[in-house]
């Protein structure tokens, strides 16, 4: 049905009907993005059941629009249905491209001018944009007050320090919790607050800049938002660098407000402690409740910027029950070992047609899994699907309709999960997992897909994912 809503939407907006249609990966929250191509257009299509969200994301993408901030055009929505069309900004995101330039060096002067254009950027949409915007549509609160950071110290509490198994006195957590938040309140709030600026968030596109995700903005404080950038776990930027970022930050601030920089920067490392703290308790549900491996290995990266704020700053407050917990966990070789468990394996998935055998293995090692496919229901005997592949949402909407894909998939997925937990505990550095079918085309396709973002979801391992017969078909 939402997929339906969506093409329906999309047709009405484009005039034409759309001739590919590809799920983008899950991503940490309930939306769900399309990439959709007809002949003369092109757009993003979004499901998202939270209405309130939605109305902030299409609203605020409208202000800042007509302020000149660069973010997504709103081509069409229908928020009855929950869902709604937007542009589509490509696939390089600032962590993407820092990724590849850290293979490079550990950071390029590439690397650095762009993010000097991005912490360039961020006062205009902080302040320019945020003078006149209606904060009424904020969702869940208005404002980042007091309610608000008492939800992300008792975030990271319960999903973090409990499931982490750190001991600590619950009471006098709580009034050190306090404590903080009223110093934190005493800075200037009167700014938009994107909430989550990270790397992540921030797209790169035909040399320009664009931002996303902000549906989560309220009123707030300057330094929440700078400190989500430049001490973004896995991101690492350097700590020099870190620091002439701050510095190029606040001498663009001075062409907006008249502030006093001390005060700035004694604020900062306030507002760096609770966003690093807020993530690790979203490292926390995410891993350790959710069993999601990956975001386990953010853990150390946070806790080495925790441990630098920690040793190079003082906050002018008494918190003898908050920071003594903190060093604690800065100190903590079990939290640092999670990002060792999986740094060498790789899992390689292929799809292939078992008319052209099965896929060589390039390891070496031999072994890994082969799956036949072949039993399962073939969209290729129906016309409507031949030009089509396992990545299409109308392939995935046929195998996905029929309970024995599903079974298929579970069974498949304990075997491999089976393999991949015993590869992490040995030590071992590769598995091979492959899908076959009669063409390599729709089944094969469909699972390895699936499969991979399975993986992705579950553990920080590196995955490569390989269509051996679509490969042979664009070369």
């Amino acid at each position: 049905m939402n997929d339906a809503n969506i093409i329906e939407l999309y047709e009405k907006w484009a005039g034409e009907k759309p001739q590919k249609i590809t799920p983008l990966a899950k991503s940490g929250s309930d939306r769900r993005y399309y990439r959709i191509v007809s002949d003369n257009k092109k757009a993003l299509g979004v499901f998202n059941p939270d209405a309130r969200e939605n109305l902030a994301f299409i609203e605020f993408s409208k202000h800042f629009l007509s302020k000149g901030v660069k973010v997504p055009r709103i081509y069409a929505d229908d928020i009855s249905k929950d869902v709604y069309l937007i542009e589509d900004l490509g696939d390089t995101t600032l962590f993407s491209y820092l990724t590849a330039e850290k293979k490079k060096a550990e950071f390029t002067a590439d690397l650095m001018n762009v993010y000097k254009k991005v912490v360039e950027q961020l006062p205009k949409l902080q302040i320019e944009a945020g003078r006149d915007i209606d904060y009424s549509i904020c969702y869940p609160r208005a404002d980042f007050d007091k309610q608000s950071m008492m939800w992300d110290l008792n975030y990271f509490k319960y999903y973090f320090l409990k499931l982490a198994g750190i001991a600590f006195d619950e009471q006098k957590l709580e009034d050190d919790f306090r404590t903080f938040t009223d110093y934190l309140l005493q800075a200037d709030r009167h700014y938009f607050l994107y909430r989550d600026f990270q790397s992540r968030n921030i797209m790169l596109k035909d040399g320009d800049i664009y931002f996303i995700d902000y549906q989560g903005g309220r009123r707030g404080a300057l330094q929440y938002d700078l400190a989500s950038l430049l001490y973004d776990a896995k991101a690492a930027i350097p700590q020099a660098l870190r620091n002439k970022l701050l510095d190029h930050y606040l001498e663009n601030l001075k062409n907006y407000i008249d502030f006093d920089e001390q005060e700035f920067r004694a604020y900062f490392t306030g507002f760096v402690i609770i966003r690093i703290l807020q993530a690790m308790g979203a490292y926390g549900f995410r891993g350790f409740y959710e069993k999601k491996a990956h975001f386990l290995a953010s853990i150390p990266f946070a806790l080495d910027n925790l441990d630098y704020i920690l040793s190079n700053n003082e906050l002018p407050l008494d918190m003898p029950t908050l920071l003594p917990v903190l060093r604690s966990l800065v100190k903590s070789e079990k939290l640092r070992a999670l990002a060792e468990r999986s740094k060498g394996l790789t899992v390689q998935i292929n799809s292939f047609s078992f008319k052209r055998g099965v896929p060589v293995d390039e390891s070496g090692h031999g072994g890994g899994f082969v799956f036949d496919c072949r039993a399962l229901p073939n969209p290729g005997r129906y016309e409507q699907y031949k030009k089509l592949t396992g990545k299409d949402l109308a392939v995935i909407d046929f195998l996905e309709k029929e309970p024995e894909v599903h079974k298929f998939f579970h069974n498949v997925s304990s075997l491999v999960n089976q393999s991949v937990d015993n590869y992490l505990q040995r030590g071992f550095d590769f598995l091979t997992v492959n899908f076959g079918c009669t063409g390599g085309q729709h089944r094969s396709v469909y699972f390895a897909e699936r499969l991979s973002r399975h993986i992705k979801d579950s553990y920080n391992v590196k995955v490569v994912l390989r269509h051996r017969e679509q490969e042979m078909k664009t070369s």
